[in-house]
């Protein structure tokens, strides 16, 4: 409806337009007009709100009706015997449903929930993250120092991050610094990160995929192949270094890993989008190597290691100085993809509770990168039909073999805003079914009275 009043709008204007341009203004018809004998436009009307407005006067579900609407919903085989739940109003933090909440279970990629809140209260959410070339020990030779930023892009502007900084940039300020010095060869200096590579937990065939990637400092695109695409690169860095050599205009240049020279002289160096922008978009897609990325930094700025290990200990530290209940959280990485990773569904309910009612400073940046169901992100196809379904339904995903979850805000038929979570890690069901039956309890939330 909004787009037919813009429309008309538009025309009218056009019209105007047209008779100011002629030094028309009276009722004269161009001669190769189209005639439409009695025309009628639309009778136009306000649009019809899609979601009931938020108040604090909306009424609280009451727990036994929503238990009674939950209970049926949650014993679907599909989810196994291994299911975890809450929910909880925003606004009072009255525990509307629990059901074994505080044991520890499987969170896969809701665990980004953890990682985002650490980043937005450890970081400044307007910090960014700097990719650096310096000059190396030998003539010809350049060093690309890592500074833990993935969404660095081949393509100008980035296919895959908006708002990313590019090689081409990179390349620029580099070769105006050389003066025309030919490059005959690139060191990728990726000494910001230590450690393993994958962590504990990771499948070997889970980096490179479709899906992750070997974490180190220096990457472009996401350690795509291609940009725009899934497949992941096994070599992050030496691609790095090559998409720097050709941008450069040396293609055949030397790539190999090193370190740069100490107190070696600055060629050029590109900041990435805000920390904020980061996280939102580490929430929305997934994205599991931006997410372990994000979690280094967390790490650095508190003094640990920037491996998994560190970060791990880093999220816990950030959580507990906000003063969230840590107990049972173990995090063996930092975006959930290790299945050692346990994290009790009442530490998701209290994250997203936080960034829904201001209590932790920042903490609302993760509203805007939570997917919205049937429209973004990994919810963009999933949405079960029921009042104020798909729009009231905003929550991260979490899949692995036999682990679903969902986590997230839901806003009732009322108004009422609710925090809910609900991980299934010991799953039956296939994918696609364990999937469809979480949408279902999203969307029996969402029309819900329950009263």
């Amino acid at each position: 409806m909004a787009a037919a009043v813009l429309a008309v709008v538009l025309v009218a204007a056009g019209v105007v337009l047209a008779l100011d341009l002629t030094g028309g203004g009276d009722s004269t018809v161009a001669e190769d007009a189209e005639q439409v004998p009695d025309a009628v436009l639309p009778e136009l009307t306000d649009p019809s709100p899609v979601l009931a407005p938020l108040s604090a006067e909306a009424p609280v579900p009451d727990p036994t009706a929503l238990a009674a609407v939950l209970t049926p919903l949650l014993a679907d085989p599909v989810f196994g015997s291994d299911l975890s739940a809450q929910v909880v109003d925003v606004a009072t933090g009255q525990v509307l449903f629990d059901r074994d909440a505080t044991d520890p279970s499987t969170p896969a990629s809701t665990a980004k929930l953890l990682t985002a809140l650490a980043a937005v209260t450890t970081l400044e959410p307007t910090d960014t993250l700097s990719t650096t070339v310096v000059a190396g020990s030998a003539p010809g030779e350049v060093v690309l120092v890592g500074g833990g930023d993935p969404t660095l892009s081949t393509t100008a502007p980035s296919v895959d991050y908006p708002g990313a900084a590019t090689v081409a940039d990179l390349a620029a300020q580099v070769q105006q610094a050389l003066g025309g010095q030919p490059v005959t060869s690139v060191v990728v200096d990726n000494s910001l990160f230590s450690g393993p590579l994958t962590a504990q937990g990771w499948g070997p065939d889970d980096a490179p995929s479709t899906y992750a990637a070997p974490v180190t400092a220096t990457a472009v695109d996401g350690a795509r192949q291609v940009p725009g695409n899934t497949p992941r690169s096994g070599s992050p860095g030496t691609d790095a270094g090559a998409a720097l050599a050709a941008a450069l205009g040396a293609p055949g240049a030397a790539v190999s890993l090193g370190a740069a020279p100490a107190g070696a002289r600055t060629l050029g160096s590109v900041e990435s989008a805000p920390v904020a922008r980061l996280v939102e978009q580490a929430l929305t897609t997934s994205d599991n190597l931006l997410t372990e990325s994000l979690a280094r930094h967390v790490a650095i700025a508190r003094g640990l290691p920037a491996t998994f290990d560190g970060a791990g200990q880093a999220i816990a530290a950030a959580l507990a100085e906000v003063g969230l209940d840590t107990t049972g959280l173990a995090l063996s990485d930092a975006s959930g993809l290790s299945r050692d990773d346990r994290v009790p569904a009442g530490l998701l309910v209290d994250v997203v509770q936080a960034a829904a009612d201001g209590s932790i400073p920042d903490a609302d940046l993760l509203l805007s990168g939570l997917p919205v169901a049937g429209y973004d992100g990994t919810l963009t196809d999933r949405a079960a039909a029921g009042p104020g379904s798909p729009g009231s339904v905003r929550a991260k995903t979490g899949t692995l073999l036999g682990v679903n979850d969902l986590a997230g805000t839901v806003q009732t038929a009322d108004g009422r805003l609710l925090a809910f979570a609900v991980l299934a890690d010991g799953a039956t069901g296939s994918i696609a079914a364990t999937e469809t039956a979480l949408d279902a309890v999203a969307a029996a939330l969402a029309g819900c009275g329950c009263r």
